[in-house]
């Protein structure tokens, strides 16, 4: 295995310090959130105005800026599936984070689901998710089609409450599509860090997709159950990206059957972990019922 590089060395550093900081902000935010009025994205501004009038949603906000730093530069000196696995795998931050500091009390089902997501992340990084170059080449029509196919799906998700089987899991299907936004602004993001002045649109797109996010996630952190809601937020950002990386950035899913086979079961393991986050909704719940924010 070939040394590290210095610019790999601060870009794991980087992404290491993104995965805490980003999870301590979602805790943060989620405090502040259900003690904020609901977020109504037909006034956005008056919704964004509450939101950072809670004392809590503005901490976390200042610790996800610095969060955020940390994360352009693991994007921009990693290839983004390795970027990114190192990103999701402080997911296990955020389950000893909520219950030791924020008052959460995780049953048996979330700890499985955040251990198999754990594996998963870690099986991903380790099978071939480093072997591409920080600056990937990409292919502009596939970057169009994958960046397209993300924001319809999230679309999808933020609408999918007006179906009453799904209207119990309101925050997580919200929180799933803030995660996708994330991802289509990451991966946005990459593309920049690849040439800069040849792929200006890609402002906007990253723009664009960060603030659907925001509006999003922050509905998600009022309607759902707090860590279901970051976790499947944090898993759905991470493997958008990961899975751009592969089909859009060239990344490679293995060099052999093995490993290909390895990394496609570790994407079915996060994605059977995440189902099992979300607590069961019993048929007696209130829809929408605002959660009660964790104690201290």
């Amino acid at each position: 295995m070939p040394a590290l590089t210095l610019d790999a060395l601060a870009g794991l550093a980087a992404a290491v310090a993104s995965a805490l900081g980003t999870n301590l902000a979602f805790l943060f935010k989620h405090r502040g959130a259900v003690a904020a009025p609901d977020v109504d994205v037909r006034e956005p501004l008056r919704s964004a105005v509450d939101l950072f009038k809670s004392k809590w949603w503005t901490i976390g906000w200042g610790v996800a800026a610095v969060a955020f730093v940390a994360h352009v530069a693991a994007l921009a000196l990693l290839p983004l599936s390795l970027a990114q696995a190192v990103l999701a795998g402080g997911f296990v931050l955020l389950a000893v984070l909520a219950e030791r500091f924020f008052g959460f009390s995780l049953g048996r089902r979330q700890w499985v689901g955040i251990g198999l997501v754990a594996a998963a992340l870690t099986l991903i990084a380790l099978t071939g998710g480093g072997r591409s170059e920080g600056h990937s080449r990409y292919s502009v029509p596939a970057l169009i089609l994958f960046e397209g196919g993300c924001v319809l799906l999230g679309v999808l998700l933020i609408f999918s409450h007006r179906i009453e089987r799904a209207r119990a899991q309101q925050g997580v299907l919200l929180g799933a599509a803030a995660g996708l936004g994330f991802g289509v602004s990451d991966v946005a993001i990459k593309a920049l860090s690849a040439d800069v002045l040849g792929n200006l649109p890609w402002v906007v797109v990253a723009l664009g997709a960060a603030v659907a996010s925001f509006f999003a996630s922050a509905r998600s952190l009022q309607v759902g159950e707090g860590v279901a809601v970051i976790a499947v937020t944090a898993v759905t950002a991470n493997m958008a990206a990961i899975c751009a990386g592969v089909v859009v950035f060239g990344d490679p899913l293995g060099d052999d059957a093995v490993e290909v086979c390895a990394r496609v079961a570790a994407f079915l393991m996060v994605v059977a972990g995440a189902a099992l986050m979300p607590a069961p909704v019993r048929a007696a719940d209130v829809v929408g019922r605002r959660p009660v924010a964790a104690a201290g």
